[in-house]
């Protein structure tokens, strides 16, 4: 059984160390059948580092972020409840693939400092340690056109798959789910 999280985060800067997680969104997918979707909008570790520049590429304010509705350990916690009902922890066997794009660069990292900010060391309870990137993935299926290409953001990336991409929509975590995974199903040709 499949099961993989498609998921994407907004940050309050790039540096997982640091900066903090303020939009926690995906879709969770178990053998082609979406279970969940969910869009967590939290306030940030009170700790982070807020980057400005951070913010307005998630077209967002320090103002906006600091009055979600949800804490940070509100939104662990509703995170963690999602993943129980799916997944026994405890089970060696049955975990959850993340996939994202780039997100074993970025997204994974911050994923679990955030698991560590909340007391919690054992992320991998939940997650095979081996993630699914859609960034390789496309980087395979696009190598004889890399060079033509303006560059190798999601949204070109969807565009050159045959995708619709609304750019006013872009950076918002929910919305880039949607474009990873429609991709990942674009390049692995599932139906």
């Amino acid at each position: 059984m499949a099961k993989i999280l498609f998921y994407d985060l907004e940050t309050t800067g790039t540096m997982f160390w640091k900066n903090g997680i303020h939009q926690l969104s995906g879709i969770l997918e178990i053998d082609g059948e979406v279970k969940e979707t969910f869009n967590f909008k939290m306030r940030p570790n009170p700790n982070a580092i807020i980057d400005d520049g951070s913010l307005k590429v998630a077209n967002v304010t320090i103002e906006v972020i600091q009055n979600y509705d949800l804490d940070m350990k509100q939104g662990y916690d509703k995170f963690i409840s999602l993943l129980s009902t799916y997944v026994n922890k405890y089970d060696k066997k049955d975990k959850i693939f993340l996939c994202g794009f780039r997100n074993t660069g970025f997204d994974d990292p911050f994923l679990n400092a955030f698991f560590k900010q909340n007391g919690d060391d054992y992320s991998f309870s939940w997650f095979w340690s081996n993630s699914l990137d859609v960034n390789v993935l496309a980087t395979q299926e696009l190598k004889e056109i890399r060079q033509s290409l303006k560059d190798f953001k999601l949204s070109t990336v969807a565009e050159t798959l045959g995708i619709e991409v609304d750019h006013n929509n872009l950076h918002d975590a929910l919305y880039d789910v949607e474009l990873t995974r429609l991709s990942y199903h674009k390049l692995c040709k599932v139906q």
